[in-house]
């Protein structure tokens, strides 16, 4: 009740700040001060008022939080903590343990741990579960817990885990650590370079130019970009990682909004790196944003071919608004359009179904775009690639298992039952498949489909019209038939599910830096991809 409370009477404050820091008198004045005199009143009344001791820092928060979740999930409060954490993000490092860490509820999971990184040389391995951060219990914490991990570098931090059941404890030193956009670059056998880039941060175009130039050096005829798995990042970075391929002056992304001043263009600003280089552009479900913005640029301009999945489908930006007490707002002020004047965002923030979701657009209701060079290319719903793969798709159930962290936790148990000698000859198993299934039978995994929805709903409507005898049995059926079905889906999506896998797993024994190694030998997208290089003809022709 008294967040439905703080959440009608948040909507006023900061909706109202919001408009009158970005579109002055857009909106009649009285009418907004109207409504901030009533918020300000009743959020008086309430603390001074209320039955129990009220907490007005928290009600506020509530309130703000309450209110953003109306809009799309990219606008966000930000406190000092969110700030800096921003901060560390864009700028490349930060004073830390060198892990990166899930936070859901009071459970602490390290992830992945950076190699010869605090974290890393204290022991710390992925999956661990931290529960006291120098002597604090993180379940009791009623702050971002996260921020106990940061702190002065060279200071010390005592760390007590869960690691299979059992209880562990660690020491270590804080230290700088560096977040590289480019992780990795090789030169291949057959002269291809391939450069993964993993962040837009503000070194990302650099570094990548670096790589670039390093593998020319080396004699690299031809490149792959791998943008798997890029969330996004600095707009800027979109513009002069693009820059590298494309020549100076080219339209890279424009954006668009109801404020005018937001409504822009961006070009290419300097002289390009080499744009006659065939390039190949990696991309799948989890390339969002600024990924999207280089890889639609360079498919619209038909500069490369675009390889993988269909991408998140992330079109809009936001730039963070200073607010009091260093706290900020990021905002999402405008959507962004890739060279042919297509918007790739997926969901629409403005049209909900019965339970609050966004909708997501039809694939009958896209438009259709020309690239360049005449090519048919869509919007709404992410980059679709030139050429898509199966090992690149997320299909529903592959979905469920990522969100319920089933592969991760499998790969937990897996790297404390298994060997590995090196990445290169790793091969997950028929028998490994089968232990992974039998995992999830153990750990009850299940997961509703949108037919089951559906049904749901169609259930709850026949009770109410008086039909549910009539319909119980046949319900009852269908249910069966789709229990059925979703067993079968775990070995229908093998290929995508073992790809994902093996990821995690090759990352538990040998990092980032080997799974790298086992992608440039076996990887489906890099293999497809170098097919398409070393074969001129089909590359000219996929452009054309």
């Amino acid at each position: 009740m008294k967040k439905s409370i703080i959440k009608t009477i948040g909507i006023a404050v900061l909706g109202i700040a919001v408009l009158i820091g970005t579109t002055g008198f857009k909106s009649d004045f009285f009418a907004i001060a109207k409504q901030l005199e009533i918020f300000t009143t009743l959020f008086k009344e309430l603390n001074m008022n209320y039955v129990d001791e009220t907490n007005p820092a928290d009600l506020m928060d509530t309130a703000i939080k309450a209110m953003l979740e109306d809009l799309d999930p990219y606008t966000n409060y930000w406190n000092e903590q969110d700030v800096e954490a921003a901060r560390m993000n864009t700028a490349g490092e930060y004073q830390g343990i060198g892990a990166a860490v899930r936070i859901r509820e009071d459970r602490f999971t390290i992830i992945e741990t950076y190699k010869d990184f605090p974290a890393d040389k204290a022991g710390l391995k992925p999956g661990d579960e931290i529960i006291q951060i120098d002597g604090i219990a993180v379940k009791d914490f009623k702050e971002d817990a996260g921020k106990l991990l940061n702190g002065a570098p060279n200071s010390q931090i005592t760390l007590t885990y869960l690691r299979q059941g059992k209880t562990q404890s660690t020491t270590l030193t804080r230290g700088t650590v560096a977040l590289k956009a480019v992780p990795h670059y090789q030169l291949l056998e057959d002269k291809t370079g391939y450069i993964v880039l993993s962040r837009f941060n503000e070194n990302a175009s650099n570094e990548t130019i670096k790589a670039l130039k390093d593998l020319e050096s080396q004699g690299a005829t031809k490149i792959i970009l791998d943008l798997r798995g890029n969330p996004g990042g600095l707009l800027s970075e979109a513009i002069l990682v693009s820059n590298i391929f494309l020549d100076k002056g080219q339209l890279i992304t424009s954006t668009k909004s109801v404020i005018e001043k937001y409504n822009k263009e961006y070009f290419t600003p300097n002289e390009p790196i080499n744009t006659k280089i065939p390039l190949t552009v990696l991309v799948n479900g989890r390339s969002a944003s600024a990924s999207e913005i280089v890889a639609g640029a360079i498919q619209d301009l038909d500069r490369g071919v675009v390889v993988g999945a269909r991408s998140f489908g992330k079109g809009l930006v936001q730039r963070p608004k200073e607010l009091a007490y260093g706290t900020q707002l990021k905002l999402t002020i405008s959507r962004y359009y890739t060279p042919s004047g297509r918007c790739i965002q997926a969901l629409d923030y403005r049209d909900r179904d019965t339970k609050g979701n966004a909708v997501r657009t039809r694939t009958e209701d896209y438009n259709e775009f020309k690239t360049k060079n005449g090519r048919s290319v869509f919007d709404g719903g992410g980059i679709l690639p030139d050429v898509t793969l199966k090992t690149s798709e997320y299909s529903a159930i592959t979905n469920a298992l990522l969100a319920s962290n089933a592969l991760f936790d499998f790969a937990t148990t897996y790297y404390y039952s298994h060997k590995l000698e090196n990445p290169e000859s790793f091969r997950f198993s028929d028998a490994d498949y089968n232990e992974f299934k039998e995992h999830l039978n153990k750990t009850g995994f299940s997961y509703q489909t949108r037919t089951e929805m559906e049904l749901d709903k169609a259930m709850i409507t026949a009770k109410n019209e008086g039909f549910e005898e009539e319909t119980i049995q046949n319900y009852k059926e269908i249910t069966l038939e789709i229990e059925a079905a979703k067993k079968e889906e775990l070995d229908a999506k093998k290929p995508e599910l073992v790809s994902l896998l093996t990821d995690e797993i090759i990352k538990r024994y040998f990092y980032q830096e080997g799974l790298y190694k086992y992608y440039v030998k076996h990887n489906p997208e890099i293999l497809e991809a170098r097919a398409i290089l070393n074969n001129q003809q089909r590359y000219k022709s996929i452009l054309k």
